[in-house]
C-alpha cells in the first residue's frame, strides 16, 4: 500500500472506539461481546445478500482503479492506509443527481458514490466523504444497520397488529437514534482520514445549501446550529423531536456543530499525535465502562442544550438513563 500524496498522519492500529460516539460505541462494544451474532444477523436477512450487491454494483456502476476515477481510486486507497484498514474497500461509482455516499457490506464491505456527490465536492470534500464511508466499515456499522432495515420492514408487515407494532417502533426508533450517533461517529473518521477541519465542516455544510460555496459561510452556519439548539418554546423542542422520526442521520447544522466541538475539544489533536485505544485491545473493553461514557455524554449535552423541551424532560430522561445503567451493568456483570 501507498503513502498519501500528503504528509497525513497514519494511525497504525487505531480502534474504532477512538473516534466512535459514547452512545454509539456502547452499543458496538455490547454487540462485538455477542459471539456469532453478525452470523446469526446474517441468516436472518434473507433479502441482504453482500454478493448479489456487489454484482449488481459491479454491472450497473464504474469500479474505480488506477485507469478509472484514478483520483477518487486514491482517495480510497489513502483512507484506508491512513486508519490502518488490512483491506483496501473498492469504490464504485454510480451515475444518480442526488448526492450520497453509502458503505455496504459484511465480509467484504465496499463504497458507492454518486456522481452528484463527486460534482458537488472538491478534492479535499471528497476525502472525508470516502474517510467517512471507510470510518462506517472499520466500526462495522453495516451490521446494525442491516437490523434497522429488517426491523422497519417487519414493523411494516405487522402494522395491524396494535401492540406488535408499536414494540417494534419503540425498537426501531432506538435503532434510529442509533444510527444518527453511528453517522457523528463516521464524521470524525472522515475528519482523522482527510485531516483538513475545514474541507470537513464544508462538505457537511454542502449537503445543506448545495455547491455555492461563495454564498455560505460556515460561522453563520455553526450561529445557524446554535439558533436551531436555542430557539422557540417547548412545543418547538417539541417538533424537532418529531422531525427525526423515520429519520438515520442527523441534520446537517447538528452535525457540523457536532463536529466542529469534537475538533475544538482537544480529541482530534490528542490522536493524531498517537494517543489512541489500539484494535488489539478491543476485546478488553468493558461494556459497563462504555455505557456510563454513553450516559455522561448524553448528559452533557442536554446541560449544554438551551431547548427548553430538552429542559422540561431533562429529569425523565436522566432516570432513563440511569435505568439503562443498571439494566446494562448487570448484563456486563453476567458477561466478566
Amino acid at each position: 500500500m501507498t503513502t498519501p500524496d500528503r504528509n497525513r498522519v497514519q494511525l497504525p492500529g487505531i480502534s474504532s472506539r477512538a473516534y466512535e460516539h459514547p452512545a454509539d460505541r456502547s452499543a458496538l462494544v455490547a454487540m462485538r461481546s455477542l459471539t456469532g451474532f453478525d452470523s446469526v444477523l446474517k441468516r436472518m436477512s434473507g433479502l441482504f445478500s453482500e454478493r448479489r450487491l456487489r454484482l449488481m454494483f459491479l454491472a450497473s456502476a464504474v469500479r474505480t482503479s488506477d485507469t478509472q476515477f484514478r483520483a477518487l481510486y486514491d482517495m480510497g486507497r489513502d483512507s484506508a492506509y491512513i486508519l490502518d484498514l488490512h483491506r483496501i474497500p473498492e469504490v464504485y461509482v454510480q451515475q444518480s443527481p442526488r448526492a450520497y455516499a453509502m458503505a455496504i457490506g459484511f465480509d467484504e464491505p465496499f463504497i458507492v458514490v454518486s456522481t452528484g456527490i463527486l460534482d458537488l465536492m472538491d478534492e479535499e470534500e471528497l476525502r472525508f466523504v470516502i474517510g467517512h464511508e471507510t470510518s462506517h466499515i472499520l466500526s462495522g456499522h453495516a451490521v446494525y444497520g442491516t437490523m434497522l432495515q429488517i426491523l422497519t420492514r417487519l414493523a411494516t408487515r405487522v402494522a395491524w397488529i396494535p401492540l406488535g407494532y408499536i414494540g417494534l417502533r419503540v425498537i426501531v426508533a432506538a435503532l434510529e437514534e442509533w444510527a444518527r450517533k453511528a453517522e457523528m461517529s463516521a464524521d470524525r473518521g472522515g475528519l482523522l482520514a482527510g485531516q483538513d477541519p475545514d474541507a470537513a465542516l464544508r462538505a457537511l455544510m454542502k449537503l445543506a445549501g448545495g455547491s455555492r460555496l461563495h454564498e455560505m459561510n460556515i460561522e453563520a452556519f455553526l450561529d445557524q446550529a446554535r439558533e436551531y439548539d436555542t430557539a422557540g418554546d417547548v412545543r418547538d423542542g417539541l417538533l424537532k423531536v418529531l422531525n427525526l422520526l423515520g429519520t438515520t442521520h442527523p441534520f446537517a447544522v447538528t452535525r457540523v456543530a457536532e463536529l466542529d466541538r469534537w475538533r475544538r475539544s482537544g480529541e482530534y489533536e490528542a490522536i493524531l499525535a498517537g494517543d489512541y485505544p489500539r484494535r488489539e485491545d478491543d476485546a478488553n473493553a468493558k461494556i459497563s465502562e462504555e455505557v456510563k461514557a454513553a450516559a455522561n455524554s448524553y448528559r452533557e449535552s442536554w446541560a449544554q442544550s438551551q431547548d427548553p423541551f430538552i429542559g422540561v424532560l431533562r429529569d425523565v430522561a436522566e432516570g432513563a438513563v440511569n435505568a439503562g445503567e443498571r439494566i446494562f451493568n448487570r448484563f456486563a456483570r453476567r458477561e466478566n
